[in-house]
């Protein structure tokens, strides 16, 4: 499990290899990655967007920017939590994603907060450093 705090808010973040949707032979591996917002804070956040660096195993960086997470803005209210499931192929048994989610408070400042970046290694599989 990874964990960042940026200004009050926890991220944290459960990668897992999905076997079913991964085909290596033909270089697709599927991972999916639970994560779980926790507002530590004293102000109410709405999250805005979001923004991927996702790197494979040859060093080939995708950036992923949107609107919110899993079509949703959610907003957090002081010790609210908000959790969801997404997913990431890669052409490689392993990579690394990082990343930051942009959060707004009543008063509308935007600030970003910190994903910690986390490893995507397949299972059994010698860990490669990315």
């Amino acid at each position: 499990m990874y964990k960042a705090t940026t200004r009050s808010i926890l991220v944290t973040v459960e990668p897992s290899f999905v076997e079913a949707e991964s085909s290596p032979g033909d270089n697709r591996y599927f991972w999916a990655y639970s994560i779980e917002i926790t507002n530590k804070g004293e102000e109410v956040v709405r999250l805005r967007s979001r923004h991927w660096r996702i790197t494979d195993a040859n060093g080939r960086t995708e950036e992923v920017r949107g609107a919110g997470v899993v079509g949703k803005q959610p907003v957090l209210k002081p010790g609210e939590k908000f959790a969801y499931t997404s997913g990431c192929p890669l052409s490689t048994p392993s990579g690394i994603m990082v990343g930051s989610y942009q959060m707004q408070n009543e008063k509308g400042e935007l600030f970003s907060i910190q994903v910690p970046a986390f490893s995507l290694d397949l299972p059994g599989e010698r860990r490669t450093v990315n």
